[in-house]
Order: structure tokens, then C-alpha cells, then sequence
């Protein structure tokens, strides 16, 4: 009798196979890694730096806004330009400007110019180069891959990004202590030459349409009106912003660290981590999702149960298990993403990938922002722990009604996808 066959044997850890069968995502997969762990360097030493020369809180605030404006700006245009001209080239282009841009943070540093204002255009430049990659990046990937295996990149996608998150942080706090903002600048440069190699050896990448209409000027219009009309897409996008707007705590942290637990700023920190080590294991076990097809299903109920890990948050008064429930809200994001990013990528045309990832990046960077404001005017208005467990439950609340005003996308089989 014949063993089972490799493909279908039950995974635990992250599927690899992505990486395995194409030579062009493994290459882009690593470089984006690396890339990220660099940005995610400059990002803390810029931060540090603001700080260094204005000594306001204030001024560092400020460093989200200078990043947030444009990459919601850029984020819908850039998609539209990723339909509209060759992927690869726009990849190139935008990552070459994102290291041009660390290259130039280095050599301010290294002349001794500190001026905040220019930390502040170099950041909204940077943000602006994200949101033209991004897209570009991102609706590459179909062509690189099977549709059986994005769900595996995708997660593979989500492990570089928190990884990134975590592990750049701590390593530009150890090289800026040790040899100054120029050195973490510099490697963040070196780094991103990994992203342009990958993009450099990929073929070319023009969105699958009529060249007539890859000739048109990148229209933001023709995708929201191509978005309304596909429920399923939709949702994808609406119960998304159930769980960042309306149960995300972030905001709170300092204060739940101080009056519950009696903590400081080592206390916040770790409040803060939690969600992202979640995250990440959720990543390195995600084997099993591959296995999953009902994927609308699949993302009501992550995204339900985030919104409970947050309530029961809400409610508990030991650290410990506070900071259980906040790595199983961050795991049940992580397969949410991956089901969503999925939907997206398979269930669209080709030729509207790029201004639907646009949209994708708009609520990712947005949502939270928005979640912030909620949930730190209802903790002045209540308390944190109305705003949390409240939050938490009003996610749950509002998913389950949107899942059954829109059963269909419950109803939604990766094998047979509709937008």
C-alpha cells in the first residue's frame, strides 16, 4: 500500500512549498524580509533621532502623521498605476527610491546635519515608496504561484512582516546605542539591495488586460466602482475594520499597564509585543490553513474570535493571562490576513489586483489610527476596561450581523472563487 502523498499530508508548521516551487517568490520573499527588518530599523532610529533633537513627544507623534498622509494618498494611486504599467518596473522604481532615501538619512547624519524637518520629508517620501511597492509587490504574486498556494505565501507574507516588526526595533535600538544613526541608516540601505535584486531578476509583470486599457490613466475611480459591485471583496475589507476600529487597544496599553497592573513602561512594552508574537506564531503554524476553502467562513470566525480575546483582555487583572489573550487576538489576525489577502488575489481580475491592494493598504494603515481615537475617547468618557471589553464585544456584535445581511460570503469556496 502506497504512503500518502506529500501534498496531503497534515502540516503543523508554515507550509514551505511556496519557496520550494518558485524561484522568483523565494527570491522575493527573502528580500523582502530583509527589507523589512531594515525599515523597520530606520523607522525606530528616525523616531530616536526626533526625539533627540526636539526633546518633545509631541515631535515624534508628529513622525506617524508625515508617514500616514501620504501612504494612504499613494496607497490608492499607487494601486491604480500597478494595473496600468508593468509591476516589476514599478517595484524597481519605488524600491530604489526607498533606499535613495536611507542613503540620504546617512549621509545627513554623517555631515552632522540634524535638522527635524528633514527627517520629516525624508519619512514622507519613504511612506510614499511604500505605497508604490506595495501594491506592485503584492498582485505580483498570483503570477509567481498556483492559487492553491497563496494562502501558504500569504502567511509566509505575514511571518516577515512581524518578524520585521519586532526584530528591527530591538536591532536599531542596539546599533544606534552602539554606532549612531548613520550606521543603522547605512544598513538599512545595504538591506534593501535584497528587494531590488528579487525585483531586478523577475520577467516582466504587465496586468493582464488589453494594452488599449493598460494605456489609460491610472484610475482610483474604476476600482471603488469595480469594489461595489463584488460583496464578497467587500466584506473582506468591512470586517477588517470591525476589529481595528472597533477593538483595537493599542492606544491604551500605557494606562492598562499603570492602573491594572501596576506596571511602567517594561509593562507596556510587553503589552504592546504580545499581539505581535501571536502573530508570528500564528505564522509558523500555519500549515493547516492550506487545507481551509471556505474562507469567508474561515475570516468571520478569526475575526470573532479576536474580538472576544479582546473582551476577555478587557476583563482580566493578571498580567500573565492578559497577555495570553492579546497573542490569541494577534494569532487570530494572522489567519484572517492570510484568508483575506487570499480573496483578494484570487477572487479579483488581474487587471484590478494593484487598486484593490491600494484599498487593502488604505484600511490597514487607517483602521487602526481610527481605533486608537475610538478606543481612547471611550476610555475617557468610561474607562479602559468599557472601552476594551466593550470594543471587543461590539467587534463580534457587528461581524455576526454583516455575516448575516451577507450569508453568501460564508458561503464563499476558495475552488470556485467570486468576487
Amino acid at each position: 500500500m502506497k504512503g500518502p502523498a506529500p501534498g496531503g499530508r497534515r502540516r503543523i508548521l508554515a507550509d514551505l512549498t511556496p519557496l520550494r516551487i518558485s524561484v522568483d517568490y523565494r527570491r522575493l520573499w527573502v528580500g523582502n524580509t530583509v527589507s523589512w527588518t531594515g525599515q523597520a530599523m530606520t523607522a525606530l532610529a528616525v523616531s530616536l533621532q526626533v526625539y533627540d533633537i526636539t526633546h518633545s513627544s509631541f515631535s515624534v507623534g508628529l513622525v506617524g502623521l508625515f508617514s500616514l498622509v501620504p501612504l494612504v494618498v499613494f496607497g490608492l494611486y499607487g494601486g491604480a498605476i500597478a494595473d496600468t504599467m508593468d509591476r516589476r518596473k514599478l517595484g524597481l522604481y519605488s524600491a530604489t527610491g526607498s533606499c535613495a532615501l536611507s542613503v540620504a538619512l546617512a549621509v545627513a547624519a554623517l555631515a552632522g546635519y540634524h535638522r527635524v524637518w528633514l527627517l520629516y520629508a525624508v519619512v514622507a517620501l519613504q511612506a510614499m515608496c511604500g505605497a508604490l511597492n506595495s501594491p506592485a509587490r503584492t498582485s505580483m504574486i498570483p503570477r509567481l504561484l498556483p492559487p492553491e498556494h497563496l494562502p501558504a505565501a500569504n502567511a509566509l507574507n505575514s511571518m516577515t512582516s512581524t518578524a520585521g516588526s519586532l526584530i528591527g526595533p530591538m536591532l536599531g535600538g542596539v546599533v544606534v546605542g552602539l554606532w549612531g544613526y548613520q550606521t543603522a541608516y547605512l544598513i538599512d540601505a545595504v538591506a534593501f539591495s535584497a528587494a531590488l535584486y528579487a525585483m531586478w531578476r523577475l520577467p516582466a509583470m504587465l496586468p493582464d488586460a488589453p494594452e488599449g486599457e493598460r494605456r489609460k490613466r491610472a484610475s482610483v475611480v474604476d476600482g471603488l466602482r469595480f469594489l461595489a459591485g463584488r460583496p464578497n471583496l467587500r466584506m473582506t475589507f468591512f470586517t477588517d475594520m470591525c476589529a481595528m476600529v472597533l477593538a483595537y487597544p493599542r492606544a491604551l496599553y500605557p494606562a492598562v499597564a499603570l492602573l491594572w497592573y501596576g506596571g511602567d513602561a517594561r509593562t507596556t512594552g510587553l503589552l504592546v509585543a504580545a499581539p505581535a508574537v501571536g502573530a508570528l506564531l500564528g505564522g509558523v503554524f500555519s500549515g493547516w490553513l492550506g487545507r481551509v476553502h471556505r474562507h469567508g467562513l474561515a475570516i468571520v470566525l478569526a475575526v470573532c474570535v479576536w474580538g472576544l480575546a479582546i473582551a476577555v483582555f478587557g476583563l482580566t487583572r493578571n498580567l500573565w493571562l492578559g497577555l495570553f489573550f492579546l497573542a490569541l487576538a494577534g494569532c487570530a489576525d494572522t489567519v484572517s490576513m492570510v484568508f483575506r489577502g487570499t480573496m483578494l488575489q484570487v477572487a479579483a481580475p488581474d487587471e484590478m489586483r494593484g487598486r484593490l491592494q491600494g484599498v487593502f493598504i488604505v484600511v490597514v494603515a487607517g483602521g487602526p489610527r481610527l481605533g486608537d481615537f475610538v478606543a481612547g475617547s471611550t476610555a475617557d468618557l468610561a474607562s479602559p476596561a468599557v472601552a476594551i471589553t466593550g470594543g471587543g464585544t461590539a467587534c463580534v456584535v457587528a461581524v455576526l450581523l454583516l455575516a448575516l445581511k451577507w450569508r453568501k460570503f460564508l458561503q464563499y469556496d476558495a475552488r470556485k472563487p467570486t468576487a
